[in-house]
Order: C-alpha cells, then sequence, then structure tokens
C-alpha cells in the first residue's frame, strides 16, 4: 500500500477503504510498516478521528492480527472489562459468580500500570497461581470448572500491542476510537458471545467525566454490534477508590469477604449491576434475587476455590495474601464528615509503595497498601483511623504519605458520590 497517501488521507480528514485498513494493520503486525508512518498516522487520528464504521474495521483487523479463542463449543461465554480504577477487584468476584450461574468465564486479563490495579497482579498474591496457560490448558479448564483467568498471550492482537507503544510514547494515548479499538481488539480475540463493560468515570479513571465515558461507552458497543457481539455497559464512579482496601493481597482478602457474603456494600452492588448485564445478554436468569444468592450460601465461593485451585493457587499457604510487615494511620484531625476521598491520590499512593508499576516490566510488591477506615460521607472522630498505610521498611512511605494527607478532606456533612451513573443493557438482552 501506499503508505504515504494512506496518512495524509487522514490528515486531511477523509474516510479510509476498508481494504486499506486492514493491509495497514497487517504491515504494522509483521513490522512492514514502519514505527514513524504508525506514529504519523496514530497523531492524525487524534486529530481527525474515525467514524464508527473505520473504528469497527480497525478493531476486527486488530483481533485478526493474531490468535482468536474459539470458543463456540462452550456455553455461554462470558467476558468482562474495567477501563481501569483504584481498588477495582470486581472480576475476583464477578468471576465465580458468574460461572455459578451458568455462564462460562474464559478471561485473558492484564497487569496494572501507573495507578491503577491489575488483575493478574492480585492473583498471583495467592501462592502457586499461574497466569500463564496455553490455549488447551485454558479452554480445559473452562469447560471443567466455568471460569479461568489468565494473562494476555503475546499472539493475541499484537498490532495492538505494537500501536498501543507508540501511543504511549508518541501522546496518542488519549483518542476514542483508538481507546475503543485497543480494548475491544482483545475482547473480540477473547472470543466471548457476550461482553459487560465497567467504564469508569471521575478523578480516579482515565475518563474524567460522564460525557467522555458515555463517548466511549458508544463506541465500543457499536465496535460490539459490528462483530456479532452482545456488548451491555455499566458507567460506574471511580471519584474515590472501590471498597475498602487497594493493593493486591489486600483486595484479594476484601473480594474473599464480598463471596461470603459479607465485603464493602459498594463492590457487592457493582459486581451485581455487572452480573445481572452479562447474564441478561446471556439469556440467562438476571432477576436480582437468584443473581445474588450465591454469594450469601457459599456457592460462589464455593466456585472460586475450585478456580484458583484448578490454576495451582494454594489459599492455605503459610504466605497467601500476605501482608507488608510495617503500619502507619493517618487520622482524623477533627471531628465530622469525609467529604472528599481522591482516588488518583490513593492509587498513586499505593504505587509509591512499590504496589503498582510506573513502567511495564516494573517489579510490584503484593503485599504493600491503603486500608480505608471511612468512605465519603460516613462520619469521623477527630484521632480516630481514617487510612492505614501497610509498608515494607519504609519504601515509599513519605511519597505515600504525602499524597493521602492531600486526599481526604472532613466537612460538616457530605454525601457519597454516585457508584453507578448508567447502565446500558446489551442490544437484544432479554
Amino acid at each position: 500500500m501506499n503508505l504515504p497517501a494512506f496518512i495524509a488521507a487522514k490528515r486531511d480528514g477523509a474516510t479510509h477503504d476498508d481494504a486499506d485498513l486492514r493491509a495497514f494493520v497487517r504491515g504494522v503486525a509483521d513490522g512492514s510498516v514502519p514505527d514513524e508512518q504508525a506514529a504519523a498516522w496514530l497523531m492524525a487520528v487524534v486529530f481527525r478521528g474515525l467514524n464508527d464504521h473505520e473504528t469497527a474495521v480497525l478493531t476486527d483487523a486488530m483481533a485478526d492480527s493474531g490468535a482468536r479463542l474459539a470458543l463456540g463449543d462452550l456455553p455461554h461465554t462470558v467476558d468482562k472489562h474495567s477501563t481501569g480504577g483504584v481498588g477495582d477487584k470486581t472480576t475476583l468476584v464477578l468471576a465465580p459468580l458468574l460461572a455459578t450461574l451458568g455462564a462460562t468465564v474464559a478471561k485473558a486479563s492484564g497487569r496494572g500500570l501507573g495507578h491503577t490495579g491489575g488483575t493478574i497482579d492480585k492473583l498471583e498474591s495467592i501462592p502457586g497461581y499461574r497466569a500463564a496457560l496455553d490455549e488447551a490448558a485454558f479452554l480445559a479448564q473452562a469447560r471443567e470448572v466455568g471460569v479461568v483467568v489468565a494473562g494476555q498471550s503475546a499472539s493475541m492482537a499484537p498490532a495492538d500491542g505494537v500501536l498501543y507503544a507508540l501511543r504511549d510514547a508518541t501522546a496518542t494515548v488519549a483518542s476514542p476510537p483508538l481507546i475503543a479499538a485497543s480494548v475491544m481488539s482483545k475482547k473480540l480475540a477473547g472470543g466471548a458471545a457476550s461482553i459487560v463493560l465497567d467504564v469508569k468515570v471521575g478523578r480516579g479513571a482515565f475518563m474524567k467525566d460522564l460525557d467522555a465515558g458515555r463517548d466511549l461507552a458508544r463506541r465500543m458497543r457499536a465496535i460490539g454490534a459490528h462483530a456479532g457481539r452482545r456488548v451491555a455497559v455499566v458507567l460506574s464512579g471511580m471519584e474515590q477508590p472501590l471498597g475498602r482496601t487497594v493493593g493486591n493481597a489486600l483486595e484479594v482478602r476484601e473480594a474473599i469477604a464480598t463471596l461470603e457474603g459479607g465485603g464493602p456494600p459498594d463492590l457487592r452492588e457493582l459486581v451485581l449491576a455487572l452480573a445481572r448485564e452479562v447474564l441478561a445478554a446471556s439469556g440467562l436468569p438476571a432477576d436480582p434475587a437468584t443473581v445474588a444468592a450465591p454469594l450469601d450460601d457459599g456457592r460462589a465461593k464455593a466456585t472460586f476455590e475450585r478456580w484458583i485451585a484448578a490454576q495451582g493457587g494454594d489459599l492455605a499457604h503459610d504466605d497467601a495474601l500476605a501482608l507488608a510487615p510495617d503500619v502507619v494511620t493517618i487520622d482524623a484531625d477533627r471531628d465530622g464528615v469525609l467529604a472528599d476521598l481522591d482516588a488518583l491520590a490513593v492509587g498513586r499512593a499505593v504505587r509509591a509503595l512499590g504496589g503498582g508499576r510506573a513502567a511495564k516490566g516494573d517489579a510490584v510488591d503484593l503485599g504493600v497498601g491503603v486500608t480505608l477506615a471511612a468512605k465519603v460521607g460516613d462520619p469521623v472522630a477527630a484521632g480516630a483511623p481514617l487510612l492505614t498505610i501497610h509498608h515494607r521498611g519504609g519504601r515509599g512511605l513519605d511519597a505515600a504519605r504525602a499524597a493521602l494527607a492531600d486526599a481526604v478532606r472532613i466537612d460538616d456533612a457530605a454525601s457519597p458520590p454516585p457508584l453507578i451513573h448508567e447502565v446500558l443493557p446489551a442490544d437484544g438482552a432479554s
């Protein structure tokens, strides 16, 4: 193809031909498109955009650039994706809940980067957990247990991996069509028939306001419709962290508490909302009582234990979910009500402690993190702990304490921010 002409067409606002888009993605994947030309096209897209059809074709081509999982013989295949948040451990509860209710959850998940936590990092705080599975083992576990969560394979949508690295290096990440294509290319390659997307909105999310979240949701639903997938979206708030813990082992502990019928109310509420939408999209019973029951009667916890054991995890091991040994608190300086708890600041504090990555490949301390004694709207008393920092020998403690000191505000009255802004059911869902 004529790459300069292809780049110039988008620079000038033209609409790409399907064949040209697919040829471009093939060239990105096989290395025949030089980085500088791919980067120039990405910048043109930032300024000129892609229409829904172009975005759908780009996404499908990126999914086609590598292996696609064949899940056709598995019942009620579902997948879930979150656009990234602080304290977001929903997959750990949602996946076994859905499997208990008759769905098959065959999910490829990523690691955390920046202030957001990754599901695979959390799972690896369980000794022995195998995140790397070949396709045969992945599919066998999906069939036998009903749930499998593994790390993303390099063979899945490799063109997206190349483009994402270039976007990160060229300030072209913040493009709605490119974000939508990146997310959905991996979902299409994952093979599930029904998908629920948790689009986070707020300071701790990539989408800072509701209009941006709605726009991204609309784009991803349009991609799903083009590919024949049923896609539901929950737009959820990320002004404050989800639940009461941030940090890998801490969050797994909280997820287990939720699977035992307890846990923080906001985590349970979001899990149940996501579950209802993707179950309805799959044609499975989705009434509130049916969906909630496995969290209260032990069935979802039993599925979780089977899943973890199937991937080699040992929850009874002495080092399972071990926390960093050192603890310090940030206390309330007055009586009142917690009026603000900045999710982004909490996420950055945990990263400073070693619980997150500044760059891909960074080592993560799975035992550090922050426990929240109060959420926005809760009464607090002078001198009582607001936040507990779990650290290891003081690493990053000063930076974490500074971030957290600015993260909280106490006032005379306050109401919690909304957890669920909007729900967009999948087209055709019952």
